[in-house]
């Protein structure tokens, strides 16, 4: 078996697309109007339309998770969170060193996902 990606599903394609664009700084592969996809090293997100799940009767509800994190890392933590200029209503954790050793900030997609930017200690 092998991983092939996570999906987050919205009432919003479009603006959820256009907030990772900025998260990734890459365009996002769009095969099909009602979905887009971002590859890259370990991992695929995708962004559905709801109407690419209509037939599972409500079984995935858009705007509704509260216990996954996106996650990308990223080189400065500092610099990622101050380009995205995330509303102070969608900052849940603003840059800050954990104890142990990560930096992260953690901030809310157009959707309410949480989305963790961090980077790992450098080793010395």
């Amino acid at each position: 078996m092998s991983f092939a990606s996570i999906r987050i599903v919205t009432d919003h394609l479009d603006t959820l697309v256009a907030f990772y664009e900025r998260v990734t700084g890459q365009q996002a592969e769009r095969p099909a109007p009602v979905f887009a996809q971002f590859s890259g090293p370990g991992a695929t997100l995708a962004i559905a339309s709801t109407a690419t799940v209509a037939m599972l009767d409500g079984a995935l509800v858009p705007a509704a998770n509260r216990s996954v994190f996106i996650e990308f890392e990223v080189a400065d933590v500092d610099s990622a969170f101050a380009a995205l200029q995330a509303p102070g209503e969608d900052v849940v954790l603003e840059p800050t060193t954990m104890p142990w050793g990560n930096r992260s900030a953690l901030v809310r997609d157009p959707d309410g996902n949480v989305l963790n930017l961090f980077s790992t200690p450098v080793v010395r």
